[in-house]
């Protein structure tokens, strides 16, 4: 007989057109341009053709324009789960003071609610950005788990790329000095666990590669794609093989720009893989995706808390238990 496959869980940031803007410094965001109506449909028909249910992170503020809910209704009635990715997305949004970080969540919440019919119960900052401060605040409000953290040493890397490429003033540049983390990062663990600043609130730390901690996001192979499909993918192939051996349950990130490129008119050509065509990033995305489903049942991220705190009641866990280990069905 064969062995049942362990678990993995799957996520979209749904980032859109102006949040990217925005975050470059470049003019015009205030208009809140959108891709969603072209994005959408795109992702949606790559999931249904892996059997794939996933949670998307959704902002608030495309929530609360009217010209998006056509498009992120479709999700919802897709059997997809929706989380929280704040109000405004952005990123240097762990710097924010209580009550500005408890306002942005809050605003976000009612328009999540209309499209997706229920509120969400889980949450990613914009830009991995976490702080004690979030987690209790999300506890405050209700949620069941935070999927923010990105343990990586790649974070102060990341944010040389950004700035360097960016079209920032010295003052908007001040305020994002802190963007990505810095190396202590990559020592967090890449298990979910309890958070320790609230009464257990569970994080799900966005997978890297376990040991050297380098990055397995799809944007990422997407990157490593524009080098060398074949390398990308046996990169992607070794780091299922690290989490299998180690009996971690990858939780694993998608981008809207996994399936946007080079000629869908987007511009975003600041980006390292906006050079390749929206087809050929698709036809790996599907590749990968086949591979990712042939060594692990995937389900969404809400689904996935739901069966670690499920075994954590069962067992009466305390609050602060170490990494937990989502055992196979």
């Amino acid at each position: 007989m064969n062995s049942p496959q362990p678990i993995a869980n799957l996520s979209l940031d749904l980032d859109n057109q102006w949040s990217y803007l925005k975050i470059h410094g470049d003019p015009g965001w205030e208009e809140f341009p959108s891709y969603l109506d072209q994005l959408v449909p795109r992702v949606l028909d790559c999931l249904e053709k892996q059997g794939l249910k996933i949670t998307f992170f959704i902002v608030g503020q495309d929530a609360a324009l009217e010209k998006n809910h056509t498009a992120l209704r479709m999700i919802s009635a897709a059997g997809h789960d929706i989380g929280n990715h704040s109000f405004s997305h952005e990123p240097w949004f762990h710097l924010y003071d209580r009550a500005r970080m408890e306002s942005e969540i809050v605003r976000a919440e009612k328009p999540l609610t209309l499209i997706a019919g229920k509120r969400p119960v889980g949450f990613r900052g914009p830009g991995f950005s976490f702080s004690n401060t979030t987690a209790e605040v999300l506890e405050a409000r209700g949620y069941l788990y935070d999927a923010s953290n990105f343990p990586t040493f790649l974070g102060p890397l990341a944010r040389l790329y950004y700035l360097f490429h960016s079209r920032l003033t010295s003052g908007q540049r001040r305020e994002r000095d802190k963007l990505f983390g810095g190396f202590k990062d990559g020592l967090r663990p890449i298990r979910p666990y309890r958070l320790p600043s609230t009464k257990g609130l569970l994080e799900i730390p966005v997978t890297t590669m376990p040991l050297v901690r380098t990055p397995i996001h799809f944007s990422y192979l997407q990157y490593l794609g524009t080098y060398s499909t074949s390398l990308a993918l046996g990169y992607f192939r070794a780091a299922l093989g690290l989490c299998r051996l180690f009996g971690i349950s990858p939780s694993l990130l998608l981008h809207p720009l996994d399936f946007l490129g080079s000629d869908d008119g987007v511009g975003l050509r600041f980006f390292p893989a906006m050079k390749i065509s929206g087809k050929q990033k698709r036809k790996f995305l599907s590749e990968a995706l086949r591979i990712l489903c042939d060594e692990f049942k995937v389900i969404s991220v809400g689904d996935f808390a739901a069966r670690i705190l499920g075994q954590a009641n069962a067992s009466a866990a305390v609050a602060c238990p170490p990494p937990i280990r989502l055992a196979a069905e």
